[in-house]
């Protein structure tokens, strides 16, 4: 291991809610730590949000109070940059400006010996750019945290082009002795979690703005059935829509208006109206005093069936196929292996590979009604299925009952293109995966980041995997015929591992 020891002191520059975390944590390692604002407030703000953390950590019992005094004992306020020579590594958490970013460490170089590691915690500005004019840059990285630094997992390494691979390894290596989860990454905009993200939050307005399902149905389904902690809307919120809005607009431009990033005209709308979520009180929710937000859709009770046929031969079904069995459904096995699902009656009741239940109802013939993908459906507590247009309601209500007969809430949906967490999922690992192909990360390195930067309930290429590559690949070539966009191009990663029958992971 080639950590910095915690005889080497640490600088931290920017005192605000970020730099504040990351000088905790990195006190909390044992290092003496500087922090240094321009900002006399600034620091005193700093310092009294460590307090109340470690105060908060006392009184749950997490540590002791020697502890928290030895944490606190080991933070140095400094009152100009000349203060900050002995630092082996400075840490940036200025604001997002990358003028004054290479005017700071253009000012360190002067200052630090030639050893030091300039480091800044930027989440979207390159690395190679703030390395420019430096007289070391082969000394510059990226240390990406995540908010709340003492919270949250996740470290990006960032590689500028000249960032010396040992001083990145040196970064990597402190991060995971500071009880952190590392990932290198290249730097690209929005390197890992930035990037490989925008689908959650893009392909729930594109669905929100096409009438597929209304704002608490769809962050329901993410939450009961996809598993995630919160929904994209809930969670846009919770960041910020001018900020959502803003990352957006800058990977899109940064990518020269990649389709795959284009910003979305819903969510212009909020923050031009103000409505940026929690901060403001409104948002996609209304946080305001006495508010009461609307329910997710959910179907009125319906009769279950007694008896369905289980077709094809998908890994996933046998969970609903077992709950159906404990239901006291019976289920006999079917002879139709090109699909995955069920019927009920001469109803075909699919899982969704991308395709509108319209379209299958008129190709295969019968009836069609398509249901959603679930993180792990005996624990899921709600499903959402679509029927074709051609589809008559009672035939839907057999499906609805079906599901319900299973402990399922049902949230019925316009018949859109991939339906919700399918669509979401699938997109999401396209995203990391043309993130691998193009060298960003590993594919370990784009699963750990999601889950420990974001909280996703399963790494999006090892959900692909799951799913079943060449189940998501129909996903994504039925979005992209459907809609004609090159916004859904399937990965080519994806692509050739279909084709040769090889693995993401």
């Amino acid at each position: 291991m080639t950590a910095l020891a915690p005889t080497h002191p640490i600088a931290v520059i920017g005192a605000g809610t970020m730099g504040a975390g990351i000088v905790q944590v990195a006190a909390a390692a044992g290092h003496t730590v500087y922090i240094f604002d321009t900002s006399e407030d600034a620091i005193d703000k700093g310092i009294a949000q460590i307090e109340k953390f470690l105060a908060r950590s006392v009184e749950k019992g997490r540590m002791v109070e020697g502890e928290r005094s030895a944490i606190l004992n080991r933070i140095m306020r400094c009152n100009k940059l000349e203060d900050l020579a002995p630092a082996k590594l400075v840490i940036e958490a200025i604001v997002e400006n990358i003028d004054i970013k290479r005017a700071l460490f253009g000012q360190l170089e002067d200052i630090l010996s030639e050893d030091a590691i300039l480091a800044s915690n930027t989440s979207s500005i390159s690395i190679t750019q703030i390395a420019t004019n430096l007289k070391r840059p082969e000394r510059m990285v990226g240390m990406h945290f995540f908010n709340p630094a003492p919270l949250m997992k996740l470290v990006e390494i960032i590689h500028g082009l000249v960032t010396d691979k040992q001083v990145a390894d040196i970064l990597f290596d402190t991060a995971a002795a500071w009880g952190k989860k590392a990932v290198h990454a290249k730097s690209t905009p929005g390197f890992i979690v930035n990037r490989v993200a925008r689908p959650f939050y893009s392909e729930a307005l594109r669905i929100l703005q096409e009438g597929g399902a209304d704002i608490p149905t769809i962050d329901s389904c993410i939450k009961e059935c996809g598993g995630f902690r919160m929904g994209p809307f809930e969670l846009m919120d919770l960041i910020g829509n001018d900020i959502n809005f803003s990352v957006t607009k800058s990977v899109y431009e940064a990518f020269y208006q990649e389709p795959r990033y284009r910003p979305n005209l819903i969510q212009q709308e909020q923050v031009a109206a103000g409505r940026y979520g929690r901060k403001s009180g409104q948002g996609y929710y209304d946080y305001r005093e006495g508010a009461v937000n609307p329910a997710a859709h959910t179907a009125e009770p319906e009769t279950a069936p007694t008896e369905i046929t289980l077709i094809g031969n998908n890994p996933l079904l046998a969970p609903l196929a077992d709950l159906a069995e404990k239901a006291g459904i019976k289920v006999t096995m079917g002879d139709r292996e090109e699909l995955a699902g069920f019927m009920i009656e001469d109803i075909l009741v699919i899982l969704s590979d991308g395709t509108p239940a319209s379209e299958l109802t008129t190709v295969l013939g019968k009836a069609a009604i398509v249901f959603d993908l679930a993180l792990d459906y005996k624990a899921a507590s709600r499903i959402a299925i679509a029927k074709g247009d051609q589809v008559a309601d009672a035939d839907l209500a057999k499906a609805v009952g079906f599901f319900q007969a299973l402990g399922k809430k049902v949230s019925v949906i316009d018949d859109c293109p991939g339906l919700i967490v399918m669509r979401i999922i699938s997109m999401l690992a396209n995203e990391g995966s043309d993130a691998v192909y193009q060298g960003v990360a590993s594919p370990d390195g784009v699963d750990i980041a999601m889950m420990n930067g974001v909280n996703y309930p399963c790494g999006p290429l090892k959900w692909a995997e799951d799913i079943g590559l060449d189940h998501v690949f129909a996903v994504l070539d039925a979005l992209s015929a459907f809609y004609g966009e090159d916004r859904y191009r399937t990965s080519p990663l994806i692509r050739r591992a279909v084709i040769a029958g090889k693995s993401l992971l």
